[in-house]
């Protein structure tokens, strides 16, 4: 029986996908709901499991775009599996065993070589050793790819020329249309980050021995971010044609970094969460983003976005408003600097924060006034965490 597997809707509004990588080839068996292929759509990454095992044929190539409910693949579920077939579900390993002729100009390929049957004879035809090649395929099979690639590298420096992926178009798009479309301008303020690391460090011990996540700055800002957005709404709001839709709410979108680039996985009503619940939420965020396994309906919505540049050494930036929001906030890195305290210099950790607007509906008044709420919480966190209910009963 010959099953056509057919792209599945990843979501709403989303009419395509692009075939970004197959993990199997042409003629291969595949077990049911092993995993045969990468397929990007424009908000995220999605894994393609066989729906049922047999032998596969692909019906579309690498980088193709493929309709919702488009064929991709046909199954045969009646072909046989080989005898010396590996579970793709289980850890194994394999030696790759190479028998080497007498002759100085040839290699014979021994039958236990995990090599598609053209990479099989490029590897004999050029000389190869298998073991200095390797495999991009499934279970780590080598492809006429690897070779090409293998070969390119022998002859010399080569460039490569790599599509980029249909995530990754998207937010291209995506930022150039900021530029454009928005009248996006920046404002600046520093925190004194002494009072928050001193909380850090007076509660981190008791705050994840109790609830299993650790105490971060993240949570600091999200909260401080929810507050000030009560205080400041068009900071919180949309253009939609000729109106401003502004958010009772505050989902805050929280930019971090996967094996796929930049991700933006949202923290919905964190304006009703405590430190602990948002701590909670932005890691399974995070692991799901970092395991490729992230679901589309974490990255919906979003009314405000933070990103904090400051985990790779960035010390000033200007970051992008995430559209359709109005405004984000960067943090940075935290650096020791003299400051002026009571009249007399101190040395304090500092971190420069920015906060990019869309000029159009966040007046300059709001957007500095925002800003300054912001540092005004972090540095006087006490009367942030007196009402938070996770650090209550931590006293």
């Amino acid at each position: 029986m010959a099953l056509e597997m057919k792209v599945p809707s990843p979501g709403e509004s989303i009419t395509e996908v692009e075939i970004a990588q197959w993990l199997v080839e042409d003629g291969d068996y595949v077990e049911k709901d092993q995993t045969i292929a990468e397929v990007d759509s424009d908000k995220a990454t999605l894994e393609l499991p066989a729906e049922q095992s047999g032998i596969i044929t692909l019906k579309a190539e690498e980088g193709d775009l493929v309709q919702v409910g488009g064929v991709v693949c046909i199954i045969d579920t009646e072909g046989q599996k080989p005898d010396d077939f590996k579970s793709k579900t289980e850890p194994h390993t394999e030696q790759i065993n190479v028998v080497q002729n007498p002759s100085p100009t040839k290699t014979t390929i021994g039958k236990s070589l995990k090599a598609t049957p053209v990479a099989k004879e490029m590897i004999a035809a050029n000389d190869i050793n298998p073991s200095d090649v390797k495999g991009s395929g499934s279970n780590g099979k080598i492809t006429k790819k690897d070779i090409g690639l293998y070969l390119n590298g022998a002859e010399g420096k080569q460039g490569e020329r790599k599509k980029m992926s249909m995530l990754r178009r998207k937010v291209a798009k995506r930022l150039v249309a900021v530029k454009n479309e928005t009248a996006m301008l920046t404002t600046f303020n520093e925190v004194d980050m002494k009072p928050i690391m001193d909380i850090r460090s007076k509660y981190k011990e008791p705050f994840k021995e109790k609830y299993g996540v650790g105490l971060g700055f993240m949570s600091f800002f999200t909260k401080a971010v929810t507050n000030a957005l009560r205080e400041f709404p068009a900071v919180n709001s949309m253009i939609d044609g000729d109106y401003m839709v502004s958010f009772d709410f505050a989902d805050i979108g929280i930019a971090v970094s996967s094996p796929k680039g930049l991700m933006v996985p949202v923290v919905k009503e964190a304006q009703d969460m405590n430190l602990e619940e948002i701590e909670s939420e932005i890691k399974r965020l995070a692991i799901k983003a970092r395991d490729g396994k992230i679901d589309l309906s974490d990255m919906e919505g979003g009314t405000f976005t933070i990103t904090n540049g400051g985990v790779f050494g960035s010390m000033l930036s200007t970051p992008i408003i995430n559209p359709p929001q109005s405004a984000i906030l960067g943090m940075h890195n935290i650096v020791e600097r003299p400051v002026a305290i009571n009249g007399k210099v101190e040395i304090r950790p500092i971190m420069f924060v920015a906060l990019s607007y869309d000029h159009r509906i966040i007046d300059g008044k709001e957007s500095v006034g925002f800003l300054k709420l912001i540092k005004e919480q972090l540095e006087g966190p006490n009367e942030m965490i007196k009402e938070d209910s996770s650090m209550i009963a931590l006293k």
